[in-house]
């Protein structure tokens, strides 16, 4: 037998680089009575779904959004007025919703001034949000804005070539260590990533230590290039 890859190890490794892991992001529902303490839980909550979402990225602005579009339920509904904020995906889309049961304080997108100790709300929504809008209902409305994720896919990965060369890297160390069934046509889930991931990590390690480089300092200088890309 001829050494070398053959026609068919060559297409199975295609496949393996094709593969993603679909990252599940799950609507996110939060009941609350407005009032300006309650603000901060949700922003906590928000900010832990996009982590887990692989969005983090966008924390800040969608935090902003949070607060004004909340504050603005508090101002003009009234204290202690049920709602509820919706954390959920659009297509690539971030959507949130507040939902309120006051169907004629519509929000206004108003030329606030410097001096101006109101009205900004929906100004700093309009900034930050690439779109929104209100939704009204028989009994209640919803004001809700997007922010663009930069995803190409609503389950896929934010779009880093760091992040792709490493998805085709797991990829095949799965296939190398837990030899799936069928590699072509699975999808690896996010779990199952995780652990190849490690995998990847422990056995580069090992290869700095065997060759005499320091693994914390390696993992230092990653953790860096991770914090403050260039």
């Amino acid at each position: 037998m001829s050494g070398g890859t053959s026609r068919n190890d060559s297409e199975r490794l295609v496949d393996l680089n094709a593969c993603r892991s679909e990252v599940r992001r799950k609507t996110c529902e939060l009941p609350f009575l407005a009032e300006s303490r309650e603000i901060a839980a949700l922003r906590r909550v928000m900010a832990l779904n996009l982590r887990q979402w692989g969005l983090r990225h966008l924390t800040d602005a969608a935090s902003t959004c949070v607060t004004e579009l909340v504050t603005n339920v508090i101002r003009h509904v009234g204290e202690l007025a049920p709602t509820t904020l919706t954390v959920s995906m659009n297509g690539t889309y971030l959507r949130l919703e507040v939902q309120d049961p006051d169907t004629r304080a519509l929000p206004t997108l108003l030329s606030a001034q410097p001096e101006d100790e109101a009205g900004r709300g929906m100004a700093l929504v309009d900034a930050m949000a690439d779109r929104w809008g209100v939704v009204l209902r028989a009994d209640s409305k919803v004001t809700w804005c997007e922010l663009a994720t930069g995803l190409t896919a609503p389950n896929g990965h934010v779009n880093d070539p760091g992040v792709t060369r490493a998805e085709a890297l797991i990829g095949l160390y799965t296939s190398v260590r837990h030899r799936p069934a069928e590699p072509e046509c699975s999808r690896l889930s996010v779990a199952t990533a995780q652990e190849s991931a490690i995998d990847v990590i422990a056995d580069l390690l090992l290869w700095l230590r065997a060759h005499g480089c320091d693994p914390d300092e390696a993992l230092d200088c990653a953790q860096v290039r991770v914090e403050q890309p260039s």
